[in-house]
């Protein structure tokens, strides 16, 4: 390679020493940008072009081949944002008059949606675990039905004194992020399932002062069931339930017991309160199933929608 394409690589090489020096950048950090600005020169080197007189429509162009082979926006986003930071440098050091990227705007990255088993595999989970014997399983069953019942975080569930679930209670007192208190609604299966557990819970108390206070004590340095044993329980459960193992997690729980309280008609703002989201725009990812339980509504109760059925 000759010409403007080896100026364009050397000056890569002075960004890149730049980002080592000045900013402490790690090796990988160094090796991805790299792979990233080594593509885009790629691309303007086919032009006949090179860093020092690449243009917005460059920039452009490259974004749109990116998204045309299946990249996703957060990917198409990451080498924006390397070619930003190499621009920057050009301009700051002189070589450039211009910043082409500053004309540019980044990908939209769409949401995520939560992973979210459906009422029938949840169902079956529950199946699964009463259908298992001893205390191990009891315990289980508790797990997974506190889970599906509240919502809540593992951290809270694996945290519970013994006393927020201890008696008749109806509510479960939660504290969750930042200490804040909330309270559940228990229904009868949750209830029950405690009930049960609290019979055996003896056989998983050590002989540890920091244990005694726990729903769910543990031998462990915590003195309760850590997350990683809770989420491995779940996943040996699942096999058992016929659930792919994959899918399932006690985050997952949680977004089950989010998405199906809205699918019945439950509202964002309730939904809200029960997870403990400091911002309703954190539960607002649930707006997917109401908006789709709103079309069943509108497409089954309208009265036009149904007189076109006739």
């Amino acid at each position: 390679m000759t010409g403007k394409a080896d100026v364009g690589l050397h000056l890569l090489e002075a960004f890149l020493e730049m980002l080592s020096a000045e900013r402490g950048a790690a090796v990988h950090t160094l090796d991805a940008y790299r792979r990233d600005l080594l593509d885009f020169a790629g691309h303007l080197r086919k032009k006949g072009r090179a860093f020092t007189n690449s243009s917005a429509a460059d920039i452009r162009d490259y974004l749109a081949s990116l998204s045309a082979a299946g990249l996703k926006a957060s990917t198409q986003a990451r080498r924006l944002s390397a070619l930003r930071q190499l621009h920057r440098f050009l301009f700051d050091e002189d070589i450039r008059t211009d910043d082409p990227t500053s004309a540019i705007e980044s990908p939209k990255r769409g949401r995520p949606l939560p992973k979210v088993v459906t009422e029938g595999q949840t169902q079956a989970l529950i199946d699964a675990a009463a259908a298992l014997e001893g205390p191990e399983a009891i315990r289980l069953l508790c797990i997974v039905e506190l889970l599906y019942a509240s919502g809540l975080r593992v951290s809270e569930l694996v945290t519970l004194p013994l006393a927020a679930a201890s008696g008749e209670r109806r509510m479960l007192l939660v504290k969750g992020k930042g200490g804040k208190e909330r309270l559940v609604p228990l229904g009868t299966p949750a209830r029950e399932a405690i009930k049960t557990y609290l019979v055996v819970r003896p056989r998983f108390l050590p002989q540890l002062e920091r244990a005694q206070r726990f729903l769910f004590p543990s031998r462990g340095v915590e003195g309760h069931l850590t997350r990683r044993r809770v989420a491995q329980l779940l996943k040996d459960l699942a096999v058992k339930a016929g659930v792919d193992p994959r899918k399932l997690s006690p985050h997952v729980l949680r977004h089950a017991f989010a998405s199906h309280l809205v699918a019945h008609g439950a509202d964002l703002r309730s939904v809200q309160q029960l997870l403990g989201h400091a911002d309703i725009a954190t539960t607002q990812i649930y707006t997917h199933v109401q908006d789709e339980r709103l079309r069943r509504l509108v497409a089954e109760k309208h009265p036009l929608a149904v007189r076109r059925k006739r």
